[in-house]
């Protein structure tokens, strides 16, 4: 990772994050050696600590470390796969950051730090002497999200290598939504998506695309208020309705207005990851005079009256060209996913089903999104 993209992490990070949960404890450096086999030791020093667990991305449950004779916090991992690992410390109870590394995910609840083991050959998501597209952020004063400071709301473009804005044929458009308690970065500084669309279009596996990134919210008080939302359907049906005001009077509008993209639903996809899937779902299946490629990774589908919001539902009327929804398998999202694809097959929807190893985490994201963006936008 760049020293660039290093700085934007911390710095969204610290601006984001509930620092009261990450004080300030001097840290062992260094804190993480990664071995040759791709194993992993971590180390942590507090003198004061009783008891110190490590909590690493794609482990179910935080692992007690042992403390040596010098007072060091260690554990040593298994050889692990290539992969971007987030992981923070829980000493006493209390989550803590590794201070000697500045790799820290922008994220809204809970911070972490990121941790890349290398495989023999590079990973999808790597970034690789490929031809780059470019990021642009943009903010805008919005009249429909709640809660932002000066009502100031944003969205991410990312435009493949090359990207003409004169072309005579626009470039088709997804519109990518990232999960609770991330923001509108999480897709491109921890899920690595442009580095996935620059290395697939390198490869001619992907349709040179515009990809929007938008913030997800439509309300802040839905993440302010900690998980515990999910357990309500009102503040969930609320968020979900403000969003999709949001994404289709004030992004799309902006986006088409910018950039040299296409207006028809042939040449628009949406897809998103937990409770982006949830958004992208029912944005997509009740907007298919919108969209024509819609998708869902692990979505937070678990409280959606689908047999009341999607009764409508005709496959001759969506006429979708792609309906495409991922869980990992150890997810529990899993059987909400499972139920809901059961429901749309009972209407004769046409649902690709994919289930992959893993929990709720970027490595199933990364790995549905490297897989979902080369269908879109494919001659049929």
């Amino acid at each position: 990772m760049s020293s660039t993209r290093a700085r934007l992490l911390l710095t969204l990070s610290l601006l984001l994050a509930p620092a009261v949960l990450y004080a300030q404890i001097p840290a062992y450096s260094p804190a993480v050696e990664i071995h040759p086999d791709r194993s992993v030791t971590f180390h942590y020093k507090d003198d004061g600590a009783t008891s110190v667990l490590l909590g690493l991305e794609g482990v179910a449950k935080p692992v007690p470390m042992v403390k040596d004779g010098d007072g060091i916090w260690t554990l040593t991992t298994q050889p692990l796969a290539p992969e971007i690992y987030g992981y923070h410390f829980e000493v006493d109870g209390q989550p803590r950051l590794d201070l000697s590394n500045t790799q820290i995910t922008p994220n809204l609840v809970n911070l972490s730090n990121l941790l890349t083991v290398y495989g023999d050959t590079p990973e999808p998501w790597d970034a690789t002497n490929v031809p780059h597209g470019t990021l642009d952020h943009h903010t805008y004063t919005t009249s429909t999200v709640v809660g932002l400071e000066n009502n100031q709301s944003d969205y991410i473009v990312y435009t493949p290598p090359g990207y003409d804005a004169k072309a005579k044929k626009p470039y088709p458009v997804l519109y990518l939504l990232h999960g609770w308690s991330d923001g509108a970065v999480g897709w491109s500084a921890v899920g690595q998506a442009n580095f996935i669309f620059d290395n697939l279009l390198a490869q001619g596996k992907m349709k040179p695309m515009v990809v929007v990134m938008p913030l997800g919210y439509g309300d802040m008080a839905f993440v302010r208020s900690g998980f515990k939302v999910w357990q309500d359907n009102v503040p969930i049906d609320r968020n979900t309705t403000l969003f999709t005001k949001a994404l289709l009077d004030e992004v799309m509008p902006r986006v088409e207005a910018g950039y040299n993209v296409s207006r028809k639903r042939e040449g628009r996809a949406i897809v998103g990851l937990s409770m982006g899937g949830l958004e992208s779902l029912s944005i997509g299946l009740t907007h298919t005079d919108k969209f024509a490629y819609v998708g869902g990774f692990s979505s937070a589908v678990h409280k959606l009256d689908y047999t009341k919001e999607l009764a409508a539902l005709d496959p001759k009327t969506a006429n979708l060209r792609l309906l495409w929804i991922a869980c990992g398998t150890e997810d529990s999202l899993i059987k909400a996913n499972r139920n809901l694809i059961g429901f749309l097959k009972t209407k004769d929807m046409p649902v690709t089903q994919i289930e992959t190893p893993g929990l709720h985490v970027w490595m199933v994201w990364r790995d549905n999104l490297t897989h979902f963006a080369p269908l879109l936008f494919q001659s049929k």
